[in-house]
């Protein structure tokens, strides 16, 4: 038999490279390809959780996109409100307070951006519903997943805290399709009824009760009051927007007695808040003084920038308001 190189009449070649060589080179090839695929494999997973990691942030941008305006609007007053007016004090408490506070604030603002899409592309493009990151219709169903969600959340801290979020779900389907935000007097109850539900359920899971004590329910009644007659504070920098949708705020209705109804309105709120609280006589000068100074604002600065800067400073002044229970919790605000 002739080798099995043999190629005639060309040179015949040992065996020791037609039957050892073959099988080496065999065995080889089958590393070459193992560590291939292997090699093949890490690039393949390495961009899969680079891709995962991309689109995970993008919705943790969008979350934030959709809730961003409210942290110093809503999130930090109403928890600064918490820690001020709660008996009690644990910091796990307080993270889940405000774990519960934002996804609530995340509920609305998913479904109230769903339906202010044309005054959003004037007023805020970036929100993510005007900006393409995500459609009305995809907004619409996510608002709905939320409330379950929210509710489920709920359920973790009594049944108190899941009435509060059932109320607050009610709140938002009136405000949004029933168009209760339409006219003011229902905008602003709404956005009283909502501020102090957000207040409430926040204040339930940090001090850890089933009921409230006194000081907590005097420190919510002034919150509402207080919420339900100047809220409207944030609807100057949106009269715009406000006039498209068809919307009748307050400064729409009464661009002049708007600011004058502010003018007036703060500094005897102010007066009032701080014979309520018992506050020192340096303390009642600062807080009056305060929000005299946010009223004359409102009433001198007209224009849309100023309105936004109006409005920053009327956040300020109610963190002031949230911050004047301190006076009977920690027996602050004496001076």
């Amino acid at each position: 038999m002739a080798p099995c190189c043999a190629s005639p009449p060309g040179p015949t070649y040992p065996n020791f490279v037609c039957g050892a060589a073959l099988p080496s080179l065999a065995v080889f090839f089958k590393l070459y390809n193992n560590a291939g695929l292997q090699k093949d494999s890490k690039l393949l997973m390495s961009h899969f959780a680079a891709i995962t990691l991309h689109r995970a942030l993008r919705h943790f941008e969008t979350a934030w996109l959709f809730t961003r305006s409210d942290f110093k609007t809503t999130i930090f007053p109403v928890m600064i409100f918490v820690i001020v007016v709660s008996p009690r004090h644990n910091m796990l408490a307080l993270f889940y307070a405000l774990c519960w506070l934002w996804f609530h604030v995340f509920q609305f603002n998913v479904s109230n951006q769903s339906y202010s899409v044309h005054e959003d592309l004037l007023n805020k493009p970036w929100r993510p519903v005007p900006s393409g990151r995500i459609s009305a219709k995809d907004s619409r169903a996510l608002r709905w997943a939320l409330v379950v969600f929210c509710l489920g959340l709920s359920s973790l801290f009594g049944l108190n805290v899941v009435i509060t979020s059932g109320f607050w779900t009610v709140l938002v389907v009136i405000y949004d399709d029933f168009l209760l935000s339409l006219h003011p007097i229902s905008k602003n109850l709404c956005n009283a009824g909502g501020y102090v539900t957000l207040e409430l359920g926040s204040l339930l899971i940090l001090s850890r009760e089933s009921s409230l004590d006194g000081t907590s329910i005097k420190a919510l009644s002034c919150s509402a009051l207080v919420i339900l007659l100047t809220i409207h504070a944030q609807d100057f920098a949106d009269v715009n927007g406000d006039a498209k949708l068809g919307r009748r705020t307050l400064p729409i209705i009464a661009p002049e007695g708007s600011r004058i109804y502010m003018l007036c309105t703060l500094p005897l709120f102010s007066f009032v808040l701080a014979s309520v609280w018992s506050l020192g006589p340096l303390s009642s000068l600062l807080f009056v003084s305060m929000g005299s100074w946010v009223g004359i604002c409102y009433y001198l600065f007209r224009d849309e920038i100023r309105d936004q800067s109006n409005y920053r400073l009327y956040n300020i002044w109610l963190i002031g308001v949230h911050l004047l229970p301190a006076t009977v919790r920690f027996h602050a605000l004496a001076w």
